[in-house]
């Protein structure tokens, strides 16, 4: 496990095969076969790992203010284990290292009053969070490709025509070689995406009270 979680650090979760990991451990394939399972069987280990890594906030807090605490903590962990947010945003935790998480989230949500929809919200909340990190661990790998896309939206810097493209050319303009203004810009993504977020649950919230209110 420990040396699969490493090649998962240097190359991300989907990056490696069960021979490569073999090779680590001087074994066969089938020796890992024979003792863990399959690559999957590995990979929940490594999820498994990862995973309780996280640390969970005090129960005391609000639920909006616990839910920033976790994601912040989330994302600082999972940016270090490429591909795991994805898996994370398709499939969620392996229960036996993600069950505290989940206890604790959904039920703070249902102690908030979200009543029925308080499953739906923490999904909503962990998938959106999740789904942005694995934004970002895909952009790692593709930077020629980011390249030429900066260039093209340079382009539109001065079209008075089009002042929306505009805009975000000149927004990526401010960025082009300047690596630090990329990592921001990731960290200020996520943080709107999952802030925005949390703002529409505490709209819905208000509306699910007013409803138990007037019945």
């Amino acid at each position: 496990m420990a040396e699969a979680v490493e090649l998962t650090a240097a190359d991300g979760l989907d990056n490696w095969t069960l021979r490569q990991l073999a090779g680590r451990i001087e074994a066969s394939p089938a020796v890992v076969y024979h003792h863990v399972g399959d690559r999957e069987a590995v990979v929940w280990l490594v999820l498994d790992h990862v995973v309780r890594q996280l640390a969970i906030p005090p129960e005391t807090l609000p639920w909006r203010e616990w839910f920033g605490l976790l994601l912040e903590d989330h994302r600082d962990v999972l940016r270090r284990y490429p591909g795991v947010a994805r898996r994370l945003a398709m499939h969620g935790p392996p229960a036996s290292c993600g069950g505290p998480i989940i206890d604790l989230g959904v039920r703070l949500l249902q102690e908030a009053g979200f009543g029925e929809d308080s499953v739906l919200a923490y999904n909503v909340i962990m998938t959106t969070a999740c789904q942005y990190i694995a934004l970002e661990d895909d952009q790692r790998g593709i930077a020629a490709m980011r390249t030429a896309h900066a260039r093209e939206y340079q382009a539109f810097c001065d079209r008075a025509d089009l002042p929306g493209l505009a805009a975000v050319g000149t927004f990526v303009a401010g960025m082009v070689g300047r690596p630090e203004r990329v990592a921001d810009f990731f960290t200020d993504l996520f943080q709107y995406a999952v802030h925005r977020c949390l703002d529409g649950l505490e709209q819905r919230l208000g509306r699910l009270r007013e409803w138990e209110t007037k019945s």
